[in-house]
């Protein structure tokens, strides 16, 4: 399970809150459990859907030390050390690597938005402080790169062995990297909340990168078009896209949502600012659409 090249459902769990709004790590280890449960190949935190940019340093650190000891080695864990300058990173970097994680990912800093000199130095440095294998988010909330400079990276930078793209138009970017990119990548693996996987996979794709609300039917999507192509998998994705579009619309409060009423976590308290609180018409909504896949979600309770 551990052995690379990294295939599959690498599934992001959120970073669960109480009502007042500090963490709740006991809930943290009912998700990570859970996304083990569901069949995960992998888990990354804490990144985008974990709200890491609303997390203290402090934060951060107490959750990458909670997923590493509930998954104990179970699965591949990468640690999201994204940082605001190279030094930040690299003390993130070094925290994961002491804790726990089999890789790293990592977009560039998110706050001044550096040049292309500044971004290669950042990986670099991240690099060349801990010997594991470097996923490079390649996301708005950073700098968008080319897969031209993408591959400059890959080529000069050794631990540089995966991507996750999430540009658009994706797909393209994906077909776009793995042309550039060549051998010098085990891998191209995709986000998005997995919008886009089964043309992700057509074109190459390694895998996804989604949060774990529906990591069960995430990996019955993987499973299926493993087994079988693109026609299982397709009636699977048909059923999950209003999910997906409601997703679209609310993101972390939506995952967080689901949790809850699968109950994952006990709060669906929400730090990050970009999207508003769901109101009485969206949970009558996810109401209707989580009734609908309701034969594909696993009961976790029944496991516990």
């Amino acid at each position: 399970m551990l052995s690379r090249p990294y295939r599959g459902v690498f599934t992001i769990p959120v970073t669960p809150f109480q009502e007042d709004g500090l963490l709740d790590l006991d809930s943290l280890k009912r998700v990570v459990e859970f996304c083990i449960a569901c069949g995960a190949h992998g888990l990354v935190a804490p990144v985008n859907a974990s709200e890491f940019s609303a997390l203290s340093d402090s934060e951060r650190t107490q959750v990458v030390e909670c997923i590493a000891e509930v998954n104990a080695g179970r699965l591949p864990f990468v640690v999201g050390s994204s940082g605001v300058s190279k030094e930040v990173a690299v003390q993130f970097a070094r925290h994961g690597a002491d804790h726990g994680a089999h890789a790293l990912i990592a977009i560039p800093p998110y706050v001044r938005k550096p040049h292309l000199d500044e971004i290669r130095r950042y990986y670099e440095a991240i690099a060349s402080a801990v010997d594991l294998p470097l996923f490079i988010q390649n996301h708005s909330i950073g700098v968008p790169m080319s897969s031209t400079f993408l591959a400059q990276l890959c080529c000069e930078v050794p631990n540089i062995l995966y991507i996750k793209e999430e540009i658009a138009p994706v797909t393209h970017s994906l077909t776009a990297d793995l042309e550039a990119c060549g051998d010098h990548v085990e891998g191209v693996f995709g986000g998005q909340a997995g919008k886009f996987i089964l043309e992700e996979l057509r074109r190459g794709g390694a895998g996804t990168m989604p949060a774990c609300e529906v990591t069960d039917i995430h990996v019955q999507l993987w499973d299926a078009y493993q087994q079988d192509g693109d026609s299982k998998a397709r009636e699977i994705f048909n059923r999950l896209v209003p999910l997906l579009n409601f997703e679209s619309l609310h993101s972390v409060n939506a995952y967080k949502e689901v949790l809850k009423r699968r109950g994952i976590i006990k709060s669906a308290f929400v730090r990050s600012s970009d999207t508003c609180p769901l109101d009485r018409y969206d949970h009558d909504e996810l109401d209707i659409l989580l009734a609908d896949l309701n034969d594909l979600l696993m009961d976790f309770a029944t496991l516990n």
